[in-house]
């Protein structure tokens, strides 16, 4: 896989189902346009696919309980750049727009009678986003009024300033006139997200922060909206974080939940939550807290019989398994698996007996899979077959145990070839997230150019139990440091690989992994290359979107402590080249922490470059511009290939 094969980079979205009616939208990165295309296939049940929407950003298919409707998002294709909720038979015709958001709409929910639709936008205060002020103009960005900032959580990266832009819901008619345009539901106080339809149709479930979000905080409860508007009423108080609601056949409301009952906002594991109407509390835990964590990522769970389908990280896999409707904190094992092994379900639907699900591998971006009940899953589509042609290197799976006899698991993804291979250790950013089982594209590309890549989830990750996501908790540069090393160390025992040519790397945490061992073991890589880093926590509690929270449960709030875990404290020690990289709106690790450590490598004497890409955030790598991924690509070749060889 070289830079610019992203483009065969084809990912499908959460599946829509309904009968024979299976919908899905397909993105990929595309050069030409420096945006992502996307359009929405329909897939046939017994295998094949075809063209149901042409794009160029057309995604989140909705089927109306009757399946007669589709609605769905579309931007682009002269309905501008914000995505607006679009409608049109099931049978097929002209897509219908129903909404002029001046920020876009999101994704669009049926109510029972497939008349009506529920949706959350963003509404922006007058005079602000391209919208009048009260005077009739539009002021360009810079000439906006100034903001009046009273709360910590005032912005957000990739989405940007909240509060003068807050997320209301609405509910309209699909017959009705786009140019009326819906008045929301809710008010202007609180945000609110992810909504779905009471059984009875008279009301919309969103999630709301608690408290009505008067102060700052992680909770979020549920909370119900008369459809036709009316005073809402929480219907589920959470212990701690509650999101996407769907409700069950006989009225249960089910839902992913974290608890922050023990004192713990940092590494806490997603379970399954269920609620009866007319009970107080925060619902009935259904999985264990400790082996069971919820993908959220892969959207809402669905009821399906006596069980609910969840999807679940374990071990670099999400596997689809279902949780019976009556457990009480049951265990991984005890789950029931449908689509399981080597796999990373990105989102599943069910409708009747059939239940489908989009999945990646190892050879694939993701796939439309059915699972029939007792002959396993068939896959249906074939979207990465232009990126195996292109070329995919093999992935072997590593394990082995740190110093303290605690096992590390992992992947060597090998370049063709008898090497000797030159070696780079990628870290993965989070810390509670996980490298997984799909294709990488950085690990292909890199390995595609001549050099074995090492990945992996030291302890801090997610998806090998609760406690291992803590191990690190007021412990950054301890036990995560022997274990990215001790998987190296294991990948070094072969004969085809270089341990005089190893290189480390990685973004977000990653970044900040590798600009600590840079700095405390130097000796073991020739260079580093240091992305989107957190470098000195001091300044991240004050600058970063998260920072009030995330340096106070990770690190502590003791400056000394603080100074003490911070790479840019020993930034006199790096002796390797260094690089610095940064995207000039990221919020998530603000670009100071990029130019402090540039300017200490700088006053030290460190041979240090610093690549700084505009205009992009903190998710360049994963959804940046097209052209400015191949260009990071071709760079961080470029600086392998200087010190590696």
């Amino acid at each position: 896989m070289r830079p610019a094969d992203i483009e065969a980079l084809v990912v499908p979205g959460r599946p829509a189902l309904r009968g024979e009616l299976l919908l899905t939208a397909v993105g990929r990165p595309d050069l030409e346009s420096d945006s992502g295309h996307s359009a929405i296939r329909r897939v046939d049940l017994g295998g094949g696919e075809s063209p149901w929407t042409h794009g160029p950003r057309d995604e989140a298919p909705a089927i109306s309980p009757d399946g007669r409707w589709v609605a769905f998002l579309r931007a682009g294709s002269g309905t501008g750049d914000r995505p607006q909720v679009h409608v049109m038979p099931a049978a097929g015709g002209e897509a219908r727009c129903l909404t002029s958001m001046p920020l876009g709409a999101d994704a669009p929910v049926w109510a029972p009678d497939s008349r009506r639709l529920a949706f959350t936008a963003r509404v922006p205060e007058p005079g602000r986003y391209g919208t009048e002020d009260a005077d009739g103009r539009t002021p360009e960005p810079s000439a906006e009024a100034p903001r009046r900032i009273t709360r910590l959580d005032y912005r957000i990266d990739d989405v940007g300033f909240r509060r003068d832009r807050v997320r209301r819901l609405f509910v309209l008619d699909r017959e009705a006139d786009p140019a009326a345009g819906p008045e929301p539901v809710s008010p202007a106080d609180y945000e609110v997200e992810h909504p779905v339809w009471t059984p009875d149709g008279e009301r919309v479930v969103v999630v709301v922060p608690q408290d009505w979000d008067r102060v700052e905080t992680e909770y979020r409860d549920l909370v119900a909206f008369p459809a036709g508007g009316g005073e809402p009423a929480v219907l589920v108080r959470g212990h701690g974080a509650l999101d996407l609601p769907v409700f069950g056949p006989d009225g249960t409301l089910f839902f992913h939940g974290v608890s922050f009952e023990d004192g713990h906002f940092e590494a806490v594991n997603v379970g399954l939550y269920a609620a009866v109407a007319g009970e107080t509390g925060p619902g009935r835990r259904l999985t264990d807290i400790e082996t069971v964590d919820l993908e959220l990522g892969a959207g809402p769970v669905v009821p399906h019989g006596d069980e609910v389908l969840v999807a679940v990280r374990n071990r670099g896999a999400v596997e689809l398994r279902a949780v019976p409707m009556t457990a009480d904190a049951a265990v991984l094992a005890d789950l029931r698996v449908l689509h399981g092994g080597h796999v990373v379900v990105r989102g599943f639907a069910a409708d009747g007996d059939t239940v489908v699900a989009v999945a990646a591998t190892p050879e694939t971006a993701g796939d439309v899979v059915v699972l029939t009940a007792g002959d396993g899953p068939s896959v249906l589509t074939d979207y990465s077959k232009t990126l195996r042609d292109k070329g995919l290197c093999a992935v072997e799976e590593l394990e082995t145990t740190a110093p303290d006899g605690y096992p590390v698991h992992g992947w060597l993804v090998l370049p063709e070839g008898r090497g000797p291979h030159p070696v780079l250790r990628v870290v993965h950013g989070g810390p509670f997230a996980a490298q997984d089982w799909s294709v990488f594209d950085e690990a292909q590309v890199y390995a595609s150019a001549g050099y074995a890549v090492v990945l992996g989830n030291p302890r801090g990750s997610a998806g090998y139990g609760q406690s291992h996501g803590r191990a690190i908790t007021r412990g950054f540069g301890t036990v995560d440091v022997d274990d990215v090393l001790a998987l190296l160390d294991k990948a070094l025992e072969r004969p085809d690989l270089d341990p005089a040519r190893t290189g480390i790397m990685g973004g977000s945490y990653g970044g900040f992994m590798t600009s600590w061992v840079a700095s405390h073991h130097p000796e073991r890589f020739k260079a580093a290359w240091s992305e989107r880093a957190v470098n000195a926590w001091d300044s991240m509690v004050g600058s970063s979107d998260i920072g009030y929270t995330f340096v106070e449960n990770y690190i502590g709030p003791d400056p000394e402590v603080q100074r003490d875990r911070s790479p840019l404290t020993y930034a006199a020690d790096i002796s390797i080249p260094f690089a610095v990289v940064h995207s000039e709106q990221d919020w998530r690790c603000p670009l100071e922490q990029a130019q402090r450590m540039f300017v200490a490598l700088r006053e030290s004497g460190a041979d240090v470059e610093f690549l700084l890409f505009p205009g992009e955030g903190h998710e360049l790598t994963r959804s940046g511009r097209p052209r400015h991924r191949v260009q990071r690509f071709e760079a961080v070749l470029q600086w392998w290939a200087r010190h590696l060889g």
